[in-house]
């Protein structure tokens, strides 16, 4: 059985805008954290596949990392439900490639700033983007598009 809108809402408020979730064991609910924290944006040659880390197919190019977005309402869109899409609120900018070529075509969101660390969700660019030196991949807000049934 899927979850209904109203806990797909709550859960997703809970992960990515570090929102409580009331009336879940008491009134106060599931509480969010004390320090929100951040979730980890990555960029993939391929699709990472369900089963994948953020170190799947993830790009390469010299000079590139993962870039660190807050667990904030400010940072995220959440819209819609069944399926909620999920989105990136404020730009977000990876660093400028200086060495190597490889072309992007997904995104993914996840727990940490580097490693074979799980991804939360992840979707395809809504187009490919060719990295090479002096290339800096950005995206507006909005751009960086997912959903969750």
């Amino acid at each position: 059985m899927p979850l209904s809108n109203a806990s797909q809402t709550a859960l997703l408020q809970l992960l990515f805008e570090n929102t409580a979730w009331a009336n879940v064991g008491s009134a106060a609910g599931l509480q969010p954290s004390s320090a929100a924290g951040n979730f980890y944006v990555a960029l993939h040659t391929a699709n990472p596949g369900a089963g994948g880390t953020q170190s799947t197919s993830e790009a390469a190019y010299t000079g590139y990392a993962r870039v660190a977005v807050s667990r904030a309402s400010g940072s995220w869109t959440l819209s819609g439900s069944s399926p909620t899409t999920i989105a990136n609120a404020a730009a977000v900018t990876f660093p400028a490639a200086t060495g190597g070529s490889e072309t992007e075509t997904y995104f993914s969101i996840g727990l940490e700033a580097s490693g074979a660390t799980p991804i939360l969700v992840s979707g395809p660019l809504t187009a490919a983007l060719a990295v090479s030196a002096g290339i800096t991949p950005s995206f507006a807000a909005g751009a960086l598009t997912t959903t969750v049934d």
